[in-house]
């Protein structure tokens, strides 16, 4: 756990909320806050491939290279960053492992989000009014070949939208007759959460841990991080 952020950062208008809970003493998902110039924040979740010791080590050699090349370049253009990370980490990976990421930057004053993927699950964005949509951006995972571009997209989050980004821990849970929580149960959750003043995150794991039932053996890490921008 040394890799994952002690505090969560304070942004005037928003919320921001991380979960984190590994399968075993050490894990592979991450996720990360970047203080960028400007007041800009650069969020990252991902997913190393595998458990336990060697997921944890590429987790932390990715998270330890995604601070240094957001301090290096300090950029609006996170597939720009995904791309020197994938280049970096290249070299470092053993051939059997690959990370997952996603990686976006706020602008908290107008509201805009820029991201770019690296393979990672697509996060929901849940609009103020119930829409939720899937965050897609093109882009392979990080270290499986170098030369990889990723595909660069910008939204606007207004007042009272909220995006969940998260790890296949928990959309791959399984019930004790061997049922998926799978996707689409998890998109209807986050359309039906509303603007309750519960957080999405705990409402999720509440819905887990009633799906699995009692005496679940978690399977893999899970991570969920949830962003808010308050309703004006």
């Amino acid at each position: 756990l040394a890799s994952l952020p002690k505090e969560v950062p304070t942004l005037e208008g928003w919320h921001l909320a991380p979960y984190y809970r590994s399968a075993k003493e050490v894990g592979g998902d991450f996720y990360d806050f970047h203080l960028l110039s400007q007041g800009r924040l650069g969020l990252v979740v991902g997913d190393a491939t595998g458990k336990g010791v060697p997921a944890a080590l590429v987790m932390s050699t990715t998270c330890g290279m995604l601070r240094a090349v957001s301090q290096a370049l300090d950029s609006s253009s996170p597939g720009e960053m995904l791309q020197r990370v994938n280049e970096a980490l290249f070299p470092y990976i053993p051939s059997n492992m690959f990370v997952t990421c996603f990686y976006a930057i706020l602008e908290p004053e107008s509201g805009t989000f820029t991201y770019a993927n690296a393979g990672h699950d697509l996060p929901y964005l849940r609009r103020r009014g119930g829409e939720c949509e899937e965050l897609r951006a093109r882009g392979m995972p990080l270290g499986l070949m170098p030369g990889m571009s990723y595909e660069q997209k910008d939204i606007e989050l207004d007042a009272g939208d909220a995006a969940l980004f998260y790890s296949d821990g928990l959309v791959e849970a399984h019930d004790p007759y061997g049922k998926m929580f799978g996707f689409p149960r998890l998109r209807k959750l986050v359309t039906q959460h509303g603007d309750e003043e519960r957080a999405l995150g705990d409402f999720l794991m509440e819905e887990l841990y009633s799906f699995v039932g009692e005496g679940w053996q978690q399977e893999d890490d899970i991570t969920l991080l949830t962003l808010r921008r308050y309703a004006t």
